[in-house]
């Protein structure tokens, strides 16, 4: 028998599309402690792409979005937004930031801050009513800052992150303060946007809201990413996948056996006719089930993203994270 080896062309990096973090490092003194908030990170993001940061606090994860916005600078390594520096590709309405707090005036309705701050762009901006309604705010845009709710307040900053029409949205915690029903609608402009080309990257502590609307997930630990993928990729990382399927009754036995040789198979269970395998090849035990053993009514899971995050960066997020004030060291 002779086997074939399939290779594909490595891809292609073209600095000018997306972000490019290169060997990226950021230290600074606590005290008369020097502290490693980011130790080493290489990760690229393609025009288009939704893509979740997520860590525990201390991950590094809020330090790595600063310096993609420009507001720090890497100790060593390099960033480019769009094939410029990241301060340059902020100056240039190529990169926006949807933030926690901060940048609104109460006194102000929310169509006049929106009107203020375009007023500010040097270049042609987004029509001030466009973005006004874009972020769900054109029946309240005449109310004051301070009587909007604070899922409201995060709305009107994205108003604002939109006038440039950037190609890159970066949200730190975006649908804090939001119910259930305005955070899916919020996720719904998103995908939107990034149907027409525009990049967003978050950092979010709900692990829901990463796994329903992230099409990727990059996890960080002690500054470090410790996994990149699909939120499927990242729940397999943890424990691998579950498939089961129900075998006739005579070749139970036999198909335990069978299974518990197949590489990476961690663990085989009999109930009745079910069998249920947890491995890391799903695709070499659903054929095992479903060709060689006659199996039927398969079924495969993953772990969920809670678990995964659990066994990847060995440490949990509590509902406690969701609404924590974030600093440097984050």
């Amino acid at each position: 028998m002779t086997s074939t080896t399939t290779t594909t062309a490595p891809e292609i990096e073209r600095p000018g599309d997306g972000i490019h973090l290169r060997d990226v490092t950021k230290s600074f003194h606590s005290g008369s402690e020097m502290v490693h908030a980011v130790a080493g990170v290489d990760l690229a993001i393609s025009p288009g792409e939704v893509v979740a940061i997520l860590g525990p606090n201390g991950a590094g994860k809020t330090t790595a979005l600063d310096m993609v916005l420009g507001l720090t600078e890497p100790t060593t390594g390099s960033i480019t937004s769009f094939g410029a520096a990241p301060r340059r590709a902020v100056h240039d309405g190529r990169v926006s930031a949807v933030l926690q707090t901060g940048g609104l005036l109460h006194d102000l309705t929310a169509r006049e801050t929106v009107r203020m701050i375009a007023s500010t762009f040097p270049r042609r901006h987004q029509p001030v009513e466009d973005v006004l309604h874009r972020a769900g705010l054109a029946a309240k845009a005449d109310r004051r800052v301070s009587k909007l709710s604070g899922g409201e307040q995060q709305r009107l900053r994205f108003a604002l992150a939109l006038l440039p029409d950037p190609d890159l949205l970066i949200l730190d915690e975006p649908t804090a303060g939001m119910d259930v029903a305005a955070r899916r609608e919020f996720w719904a402009t998103m995908h939107e946007d990034a149907t027409n080309g525009r990049t967003v990257l978050f950092a979010t502590h709900y692990l829901e809201e990463a796994d329903d609307f992230a099409d990727r997930i990059v996890l960080m630990a002690r500054g470090r990413v410790v996994a990149d993928g699909t939120t499927e990729e990242i729940r397999a990382r943890a424990s691998g996948r579950t498939v089961s399927a129900d075998v006739r009754r005579g070749d139970v036995g036999a198909a335990a056996e069978r299974l518990r040789e197949l590489p990476g198979t961690s663990s085989v269970t009999v109930n009745g006719e079910r069998v249920t395998v947890i491995g890391e090849d799903s695709d070499a035990l659903a054929r095992a089930l479903l060709t060689e053993l006659g199996g039927s009514n398969l079924e495969v899971t993953t772990a969920s993203l809670d678990a995964a995050f659990m066994a990847i960066t060995g440490e949990a997020v509590d509902d406690e994270d969701a609404g924590h004030t974030t600093t440097e060291e984050d």
